[in-house]
């Protein structure tokens, strides 16, 4: 079973490259299962069509004696869709929840004859529920996506530190940056910089298409949505790559005032 999970700032695009590696690996044959590790819920929205209507934790929380059938939803391409959930905002802890909710996962043992399982996972704040992919040992295989941003590195350098740290202890490795393009200077050669200085690589860089934004607004996968666009190849090209990637490595994250000189370095016209 490939164990992979995809890391980064919220909003930088990892739940629709999870998305649409998911259809990609189902288009291979392979049996799939995508858990979304974030309390908005919306990680499997472009595989069912709309957003999970039962997550984990809101079935927990009505009976504790629960079956896999509660909390496991099909979606596109009989890819099996899971959603941690989370407390109301504003109201307890998101992190706990996604401790509670994979615990349960485990129980009901709902993955074993999966041939890959993404977990989709929030990385703005990398705290021990954020952390569980990484910890408890569901995942392996961690990939990061950023764009050329600074506050997009500096998420992604945090990440690099988690995993460091239990990369030292076990398994788990860094497989790659995953560039998702917001069209700033220079962006891919920063991103191929930034990489290496994690020592690990850019996997691939996401070229910016508006039928991205299309797709989502179908509530659709690019794969699904437009299967023969450039796009759609690009994703397909990525999940062939993570799938037979040997590139693991233990990250070496940088400080601060690295980053900045580096984003510095490739962010400025002169």
């Amino acid at each position: 079973m490939k164990k992979i999970a995809i890391y980064g700032k919220g909003g930088i695009g990892k739940s629709t490259t999870t998305a649409n590696l998911s259809a990609a690996f189902s288009e291979m044959g392979l049996k799939v299962c995508q858990v979304g590790c974030d309390p908005k819920n919306d990680s499997t929205r472009l595989l069912l069509g709309h957003i999970c209507r039962k997550t984990v934790l809101d079935v927990v929380r009505d009976n504790d004696a629960i079956t896999s059938e509660d909390i496991v939803h099909t979606g596109y391409n009989q890819i099996s869709c899971i959603e941690a959930g989370g407390p109301e905002p504003g109201v307890g802890c998101a992190g706990r929840g996604i401790i509670v909710a994979l615990e349960k996962v485990r129980e009901l043992n709902v993955l074993s004859d999966m041939d890959a399982v993404l977990y989709d996972v929030l990385g703005d704040v990398v705290c021990g529920g954020f952390a569980v992919p990484i910890r408890e040992g569901y995942a392996t295989d961690i990939y990061i996506v950023s764009s050329g941003e600074l506050m997009s590195l500096y998420a992604a350098n945090n990440i690099a530190k988690g995993i460091k740290r239990f990369a030292l202890r076990g398994v788990v490795r860094l497989g790659g940056i995953i560039g998702n393009s917001r069209n700033t200077l220079n962006e891919k050669k920063l991103l191929q910089e930034f990489a290496a200085r994690l020592n690990t690589y850019l996997i691939t860089f996401i070229p910016r298409d508006s039928i991205v934004n299309e797709a989502e607004n179908k509530r659709q996968t690019v794969i699904q949505y437009a299967a023969d666009s450039d796009q759609a190849k690009v994703y397909r090209k990525l999940a062939n790559m993570v799938l037979h990637n040997a590139k693991m490595t233990v990250p070496t994250p940088m400080d601060f005032e690295e980053l900045e000189a580096l984003a510095e370095k490739y962010g400025s016209k002169n």
